[in-house]
Formats: structure tokens, C-alpha cells, sequence
């Protein structure tokens, strides 16, 4: 079945197109190196893996509660609307709100995969060049992931939202080399990573929860990157060249802290479109959620080089300026490590079936023997 037959409303066109702009950099150094970003070009040669056997797709899915969410997280809760609701409807209601969820996952690593190939073409050291080339493959997996999880298990999906398009855009169509790493790799992965991980520890359904746990930990290399990079680039910047970095940050910041909401989905339930963004807007699950969301982005915002007073400013108005402080590091060997655990007692847990399924043969043969 075509992906268009499972989106809720028709994408605006079957492909978008971004004029391109800048030059693709070729480098005839081919022995030097940074350390430090040639040992992660070894790290994700070598933690490469195949979503179709790593996941464990057999394992059910409830299309009408795919994470588990309880109702009082819907927007919906406590308002005139939920009392007119019946239970099918609420059910409903949940998976347009995982389908919204996890498409925006999905468009994103899309973005991911065209950032990452663009940083092959325009950065200008060749290490960073192989390293992107490793994840571009990974966004391609991610984006694969995703896919095969909406339309198999959810079996809906809804549109890119119209500003996480526009933030692509401007990522794209900026014709400096460090931009795709800004725009993508800090911006738009440092909040899928933290949305990520707000659903990892709060799910208790198996498959989102490897999904997840094995994109992050491809995701916590991505963010390293762009750290080390972008670290290494913006201290040879000027004053009005930071600023116009920092203008961007704050710009995208802004888009993604007040558009993305999912009121689409309300609307779908035919709420009017200004009443379902008041009604996305005062729901306090909603705001902790997109609060949450900068966990990730502040502290590596700070970390590259980009904490001028404007953009202090701004994220004291966003409420999320504390952020500042966490220690992405940490944060980072916690994603990493999670996947691993999960891994432990997943194949462990197969091994045990294995060897009980063995000694079941062996008795069962000894018995009619």
C-alpha cells in the first residue's frame, strides 16, 4: 500500500523542492585529521546496524494506544470536548496524536539524511566529511524505522507541520558550510533527541521503546559532531558573525517552541484552527513537554560558543535558560548506555527461550525413545 494512502491529509505536493545554494568543498589532504572526530568516524563505522533485524518487529502494537499515553496528557482532557467524547473516540484521538508524533520524527530524519549529505558535499575537512557520509546512513535507517512503524503498526500519518518545514528550509537554502550543522544538527536533533527521550522513559510498550532507544544512540554521535565541529569553527568567527548565528538560534528556538504543538490534530477532530491552538496552548502537559524539549538544545547551544547576551535574553523568556548547565556529556553516555542495556536483556532473554526450547527437544525426544 502507498504511503499516501495512510497520511490523514494529503501532503501539499508529492515532493519538496529546495533551491540549493553554496559550494561543494574538495580537500587533497588526505593524512590529517582531528583525533578526537576520526575516532567518532571509527565509532560509527563500527555501532552501523540493520533495523530490520536489530528491532524485533513481531512484537504487537495497539494502533489506538501505541505508547501508553494516559489520557490526562491528551490536550483535550478537562475541557467541554472530552465530556462529548466516548471512549472509541478518545482512543482515536490517541493514535492521531502518535501518528502527528512520530511523523514529525519521520519528515525529520528525512531532513536529517539531506543535511548530512550536504555537509559531505560542503564541509571543508575531509574528516568531517567521512563522518557525515556514516550518518547520513544512519538518518537513512532512522527515517526507515519510523516509516515502517507508522505505516505498519499505527497505519497513519500526518504531513510535515508547516513550521519544522520552514526551519528546514532556511537550514537549506543558507549557502554557509556551518549552517546544516547549526540548523540540524544542535537545532532540529537536539529537540528530536530530547522528544525522544521523554518518550523512551515514560513508554512501557516494548517496540516504540527499542525504536527509540536505537535511534538515540545514533543521535547522541550526531550531536557530538556537530559539537566538536561547530566548537572548533566559531572560535575563529568574529563578533557580527556569532551574532548572526545567534540570531538564527533564536529565531528557530522561537519557531519550535510556539508552532509545534499538534493542533493539527485537533483540528482533524473539527475544532475550529484558532480555538484548537488556544487549547493546545493552555494545556499543562503540553507546556512541560515543549519546555522539556530544550534539555538538549541549550546546553550545546552554550557549549559551541553561542551565549551572547541576546540569546541568554531569550531563552530566560522561554523559561528553559537553566538548561544551560546540564551536562550533555552525561546525558549523551546515558543514551548510549540504555541501548546497550536493552540489547542485554533482550538477546539474553532470547537466548534463555533457546536453550529451554533445546532442552524441551531433548526430553521430549528421550521420552519417546
Amino acid at each position: 500500500m502507498s504511503t499516501y494512502d495512510h497520511y490523514v491529509l494529503p501532503p501539499d505536493s508529492p515532493r519538496w523542492q529546495v533551491p540549493a545554494s553554496g559550494a561543494a568543498r574538495f580537500t587533497w589532504e588526505y593524512d590529517e585529521g582531528r583525533d578526537r572526530l576520526l575516532a567518532l568516524y571509527q565509532k560509527g563505522k563500527d555501532k552501523q546496524w540493520d533495523g530490520a533485524k536489530r528491532i524485533d518487529w513481531d512484537l504487537e502494537v495497539d494502533p489506538y494506544d501505541p505508547l501508553g499515553t494516559p489520557d490526562e496528557l491528551l490536550a483535550l482532557y478537562g475541557t467541554p470536548y472530552w465530556s462529548t467524547m466516548s471512549r472509541d473516540d478518545i482512543a482515536e484521538l490517541r493514535r492521531h496524536y502518535v501518528a502527528w508524533q512520530f511523523s514529525q520524527f519521520l519528515h525529520g530524519e528525512q531532513g536529517a539524511m539531506v543535511c548530512a549529505a550536504r555537509i559531505v558535499e560542503s564541509a571543508p575537512d575531509l574528516d568531517a566529511k567521512f563522518y557525515s557520509a556514516t550518518q547520513t546512513m544512519d538518518e537513512a535507517r532512522h527515517a526507515e524505522i519510523y516509516g515502517r512503524f507508522l505505516q505498519e503498526k499505527v497505519g497513519m500519518l500526518y504531513p510535515i507541520n508547516d513550521n519544522l518545514q520552514g526551519l528546514l528550509g532556511d537550514t537549506l537554502r543558507d549557502s554557509r558550510w556551518d549552517m546544516p550543522y547549526l540548523g540540524m544538527q544542535v537545532l532540529i536533533e537536539g529537540l528530536a533527541l530530547a522528544a525522544f527521550g521523554l518518550l523512551r522513559d515514560t513508554t512501557d510498550r516494548p517496540l516504540p521503546k527499542q525504536i527509540l532507544s536505537y535511534v538515540m544512540q545514533d543521535e547522541a554521535r550526531h550531536v557530538a559532531f556537530g559539537r566538536m565541529a561547530l566548537r572548533d569553527y566559531y572560535r575563529q568567527l568574529s563578533d557580527a558573525e556569532l551574532r548572526e548565528r545567534e540570531d538564527f538560534v533564536i529565531e528557530g528556538c522561537y519557531l519550535m517552541k510556539n508552532r509545534l504543538k499538534g493542533a493539527e490534530v485537533l483540528e482533524n477532530f473539527g475544532i475550529p484552527p484558532k480555538e484548537a491552538d488556544q487549547l493546545a496552548e493552555r494545556s499543562e502537559s503540553l507546556q512541560l513537554f515543549r519546555k522539556l524539549l530544550f534539555a538538549r538544545i541549550v546546553p550545546c547551544v552554550k557549549d559551541i560558543g553561542l551565549w551572547g547576551e541576546r540569546l541568554q535574553r531569550a531563552y530566560v523568556d522561554m523559561g528553559v535558560f537553566e538548561f544551560g548547565d546540564a551536562n550533555l556529556d552525561l546525558l549523551m553516555t546515558q543514551d548510549e548506555e540504555i541501548a546497550e542495556e536493552l540489547d542485554r536483556r533482550r538477546f539474553a532473554a532470547e537466548e534463555r527461550e533457546r536453550v529451554a526450547e533445546v532442552a524441551a527437544a531433548i526430553e521430549e525426544g528421550a521420552a519417546a525413545g
